[in-house]
């Protein structure tokens, strides 16, 4: 790389020892005349000549080392490497500690592309003589060209510790670091001989390359523009430029560079992504397709082809294409959160649900707090109708984001839900549904009339009738809300005795206040039910109840006591049903939460049991075995802080002496 400069240097060294020394010290008068003469023709470009005196003079004095280094450098310059080699061969044999004759062994072989001899000939030059720094830029050299980049890289930097002002080496280490995929190293040796002399400067294709791959777009097309202008069929650099260009959103000058490389180089595939990403940005999309499918053609492994083609075929609306080539890109590069969302977005668009659902709770396995994903999981979980998980999900986006629409699917749900339940004749879980609806919108008429219906199935007649007319006020022209109230006002009527009372629509109707006649009536059924009762005429009370109950529906106390005849049978879903029936009647109704969470507690169902006796305390903290029955819980799940606790508050409040020693021994057994 630098053999002329090193020659002269050389030289300058050879006639610096042969001054010290007079020739003719070495040589008789003969020799040395023919020595000079040789001198004399090479200096004159007689170089044939010049060889011709020297053999002369060799013949004469075989033993003359400086005769055959001389020879040996005027066969170099003639490109004679053999003979020049096999004269340096025979000076070393008569000079063997001569640096300088490795150093010019070492520059031949370079020049032959013999590199591993040059460089154990310049290694030997520095055995020899490792006070001539100099020759550290010939080993970096040779190593550059070895391609042992790093080792070069290494010597480079020795020898610009000595000699930092040189810019020949710094633009040898400079397209070093290039080579080894280190940039930022790279644009600092470049800016450094650029700021130094600009004027000069001509190495604009490595320099813009390096300042491309550091993202300092900008000066890299400056750098890379002045590369073509010096040399317009250098397609690195046209690269580089299309990806400078696109990167500063110049499409239409990146467009111009491809199409530039693509002429030059038809079959360069390996850039064909970036490009067809830049005909994607340019709205170019069915040109895009095209280029994708050439890329992956010839690259079928890179899952950023298939990533980036599948954004394309969602754009241009062909999701089955989209599909499936985000499933090939998650193929080859699993976990893509990306490529998860997009694929679930288009089987959503597709209205197939349950393969959406897959990679939603995909993504909800590495990003658990997404909730863009679990809003729209919520709103598949919803379109296949299974309500209680979407009502989970919208309550939980909810509770961390306030959001019109999410609340809307949420009421939306429950009233969902509240039909389905109504259709399964669970009524007083119908209702829960649908009161949270009408809680979160109260124009929800599609609410109000499943209530009314709820009601209606649970027999309550006077909230039953509520409902509906809520509803239809709510939507008149809602003609199926008007029809069913009337055949439901048509057949009260038919089961309630004649009065006086008679409402808006003509019809006889249920008075809000009982008559003292019905009162007295409804008294004397609970008394004969409760006589049953204690008789274990069970049947026989539960009708007393329903009969009293006919005449007053909102007696929660009543549906109280038909729920506890049920318990007592161990009909524990009856029983729950008129205990619910019962709270819905008087929400702040104590012992009917209390016995909903003994049912619970039945079925083993701590979680909703625990709910329940929670709701007792809410409506009387001093329920002294609300804490009793907590206690339980806790003890049975083995949560013994809680169990304690609820202990002593239930000693707190209790009024039976008879079960505080109990109490109290289990509170020493839990403290042990």
């Amino acid at each position: 790389m630098f053999r002329e400069m090193v020659k002269k240097y050389l030289l300058i060294c050879l006639m610096l020892s042969l001054a010290s020394v007079p020739s003719y010290a070495y040589m008789t008068p003969e020799v040395n005349a023919l020595y000079q003469q040789a001198c004399s023709d090479e200096y004159q470009n007689n170089l044939t000549d010049a060889v011709s005196k020297l053999k002369q003079a060799i013949t004469l004095s075989p033993n003359d080392a400086l005769l055959y280094t001389k020879i040996a450098g005027i066969y170099s310059e003639l490109g004679d490497y053999d003979n020049a080699l096999s004269a340096y061969s025979k000076v070393i044999e008569l000079k063997p500690k001569d640096a300088f004759v490795y150093i010019s062994i070492g520059s031949i072989y370079e020049t032959q592309g013999k590199y591993i001899e040059a460089l154990q000939a310049y290694n030997k030059a520095t055995e020899i003589f490792p006070e001539y720094k100099y020759n550290l830029l010939n080993i970096a050299n040779v190593q550059y060209k070895m391609k042992d980049y790093k080792a070069a890289t290494e010597t480079y930097n020795k020898f610009l510790s000595i000699y930092p002002q040189h810019s020949e080496a710094r633009e040898n280490i400079a397209a070093a670091y290039l080579v080894q995929d280190m940039p930022e190293k790279a644009v600092e040796e470049y800016t450094t001989l650029y700021n130094k002399n600009a004027v000069g400067f001509k190495n604009f294709a490595n320099y813009g390359i390096a300042l491309v791959k550091t993202k300092n777009y900008e000066r890299g097309a400056e750098m890379l523009e002045k590369a073509i202008e010096l040399d317009p069929d250098n397609t690195s650099c046209h690269i580089s430029l299309a990806l400078a260009y696109q990167e500063l959103d110049k499409n239409d000058k990146a467009l111009e560079q491809y199409q530039v490389v693509f002429k030059q180089l038809p079959n360069l595939h390996s850039i064909r992504l970036d490009y067809a990403n830049l005909l994607a940005d340019m709205g170019k999309n069915e040109e895009a397709v095209e280029q994708f499918d050439i890329y992956i053609k010839n690259y079928p492994t890179d899952a950023r082809a298939y990533k980036n083609l599948a954004i394309v075929s969602k754009r241009l609306n062909d999701l089955d294409k989209a599909i499936y080539n985000y499933e090939k890109s998650l193929a080859l590069k699993s976990g893509d959160i990306d490529v998860m969302k997009d694929l679930a977005a288009c089987y959503h668009t597709k209205k197939d649900f349950n393969s959406a659902l897959k990679y939603y709770d995909a993504v909800l396995k590495v990003a658990s707090g997404d909730l863009e994903v679990k809003l729209n999981k919520a709103i598949a979980l919803h379109a296949l109708d299974r309500y209680e998980e979407a009502i989970a999900l919208y309550n939980e986006v909810l509770t961390l984001k306030d959001n019109p629409t999410v609340k809307s699917n949420l009421v939306d749900a429950y009233v969902s839900q509240g039909f389905v339940e109504i259709n399964n004749k669970n009524f007083s879980k119908a209702i829960e549904n649908l009161q949270k609806a009408v809680n979160s919108d109260t124009s929800n008429d599609l609410a109000y009339y499943g209530l009314a219906k709820a009601y209606r199935g649970l027999e309550m007649n006077e909230k039953a009738g509520e409902m509906y007319e809520k509803a239809i006020a709510l939507n008149p022209e809602k003609a199926e809300y008007s029809t069913e109230y009337g055949e439901f006002i048509s057949k009260l009527y038919n089961n309630v005795e004649p009065t006086d009372d008679v409402g808006e629509l003509g019809v006889i109707v249920v008075s809000d206040k009982m008559s003292e006649e019905n009162l007295a009536k409804c008294k004397d059924l609970i008394e004969v039910g409760d006589q049953n009762y204690r008789m274990k005429n069970y049947e026989v009370a539960v009708a007393n109840y329903q009969e009293a109950l006919r005449l007053n529906p909102d007696d929660e106390v009543t549906l109280l006591k038909i729920g506890n005849v049920y318990k007592l049978k161990k009909d524990n879903s009856k029983a729950l049903d008129f205990y619910k029936k019962a709270v819905i009647v008087n929400p702040d109704y104590t012992d009917g939460w209390f016995n909903i969470g003994l049912v619970y507690m039945d079925l083993k169902n701590n979680a909703d049991a625990q709910n329940a006796f929670k709701k007792v305390l809410e409506h009387d903290k001093n329920y002294a075995y609300a804490y009793y029955a907590l206690a339980m819980i806790s003890e049975n799940e083995d949560n013994k802080t809680d169990a304690l606790n609820y202990y002593k508050t239930f000693l707190q409040y209790n009024k039976d002496a008879s079960i505080v020693a109990q109490v109290e021994n289990k509170i020493k057994s839990l403290e042990k």
